[in-house]
């Protein structure tokens, strides 16, 4: 199975875009789940994010996808995020809800 990496850190942020649409699953889905399982388990604050991240990247290197391929994504994907911090805390931060 061939993956395209390119198609899944680049996105046009239309509506019709699939990964700006697997973003906001997370972001609005997600996200509270993992805190609200972590704060309801006694677990620690972040290991349901690490580990639930972890987990899922490592059903791409199950997959048979190159370690190198998956953390280059992962570390745009991250770089796109902080971008998107920084430009959050420019405004005033982030949208009212957000986990």
């Amino acid at each position: 199975m061939h993956i395209d990496f390119e198609e899944l850190v680049n996105h046009d942020m239309s509506e019709e875009c699939p990964i700006c649409r697997a973003q906001d699953l997370v972001d609005s889905t997600l996200l509270p789940a993992a805190a609200a399982w972590e704060m309801h388990g006694g677990l620690p604050k972040f290991a349901v994010a690490l580990h639930g991240a972890a987990g899922l990247l490592g059903a791409m290197l199950q997959e048979g996808l190159p370690r190198d391929d998956v953390m280059a994504a992962l570390d745009r994907a991250l770089d796109d995020i902080e971008q998107q911090i920084a430009e959050d805390q420019a405004l005033g931060g982030p949208t009212q809800g957000n986990a």
